[in-house]
């Protein structure tokens, strides 16, 4: 598919697929054109991609982790320092942190909308 078809599917602008692709986050092969051209399963990727990034990881990490989201678990990653575990471990957390937020407030919008409608269907 070209670009612009996997910025709609994603609706992600196409220059943020761009840097995607420039930080080496997803790829293309180019036609003899100079268009890009990407598989299907890049549209799961860019989805992932932007789940990452709006918990606040970096892109540096995220390229990292790209393996383990969709093949084994058992992959070799040589250049892991103290530092990169303490970051994604801080990561994960500050993650776990906002799952605990969005299920109160998921829970709080839904006991508000079950009270309205039965307010409602009660009028």
């Amino acid at each position: 598919m070209k670009i612009g078809e996997l910025s709609q599917r994603t609706d992600t602008p196409v220059r943020m697929l761009r840097y995607y692709e420039e930080q080496e986050l997803i790829e293309s092969e180019r036609l003899p054109n100079g268009y890009r051209d990407y598989e299907d399963y890049v549209v799961d990727r860019v989805r992932q991609v932007r789940g990452l990034l709006d918990v606040g990881l970096p892109t540096r990490i995220i390229k990292q982790i790209l393996p383990c989201l969709d093949g084994p678990r058992a992959i070799h990653m040589p250049y892991v320092t103290p530092d990169m575990i303490a970051t994604l471990e801080h990561e994960r957390d500050r993650m776990a942190e906002k799952i605990v937020c969005l299920t109160k407030n998921h829970r709080a919008i839904d006991e508000y909308l079950n009270a309205v409608s039965h307010e409602i269907r009660a009028s």
